[in-house]
C-alpha cells in the first residue's frame, strides 16, 4: 500500500473542503498548515448569516461578470481569505504557514498571504492573474502547482 505524501494529503484534504462551498461559479478549498498539522480550513462562499448564492443565485452571473474580474462584486469570500479569518476568528498565528488551495489565488487574496506571512503555496488549478503571480513572486513567495 502507497502512502500518499504530505503534500498529496494535503491536498486531498483541499478538495475535500472545496465540497462545502456555495459558490455557483467554482467550487474552492484552502487550508493552513503549518508543522504538518492543519491550523484553518476555508472554502468560498457567502458570509456566515448571510444567504447563499446557491439559493439567491450567482450577483456576477447576473451582472455578466467574467471570472477573474471585479472580484469585489460578489457576496462570497474566497476560501483562501475564509482560511485566514477563521484563523485570526480562533487566534491561531499563521505566520510562516504554507497555504494548500484547489486554485491559484487572485490578487486580493495574494495581498492578503503576502501580510499574513504565509511563506509557501501548493495549489492545483491555474488561475489567470498576471499581477498576482508577480507580486507572489516579488514578495519570495514559493508558489507550486502540484
Amino acid at each position: 500500500m502507497d502512502r500518499p505524501s504530505w503534500d498529496q494529503y494535503f491536498m486531498g484534504i483541499v478538495e475535500l473542503v472545496s465540497m462545502r462551498s456555495t459558490c455557483l461559479r467554482r467550487r474552492v478549498g484552502a487550508i493552513l498548515v503549518r508543522d504538518r498539522r492543519i491550523l484553518a480550513t476555508g472554502y468560498n462562499g457567502a458570509p456566515s448569516g448571510i444567504s447563499h448564492c446557491t439559493e439567491r443565485g450567482c450577483l456576477r452571473d447576473q451582472m455578466n461578470i467574467p471570472s477573474g474580474e471585479r472580484h469585489e462584486l460578489c457576496r462570497g469570500l474566497h476560501a483562501e481569505q475564509n482560511a485566514i479569518i477563521q484563523a485570526a476568528l480562533h487566534g491561531v498565528g499563521i505566520r510562516g504557514a504554507v497555504l494548500y488551495c484547489t486554485n491559484h489565488p487572485c490578487i486580493i487574496c495574494s495581498k492578503m498571504i503576502i501580510n499574513a506571512g504565509i511563506k509557501s503555496i501548493f495549489y492545483r488549478n491555474g488561475y489567470r492573474d498576471d499581477l498576482s503571480r508577480g507580486l507572489l513572486d516579488e514578495a519570495g513567495i514559493e508558489v507550486i502547482q502540484r
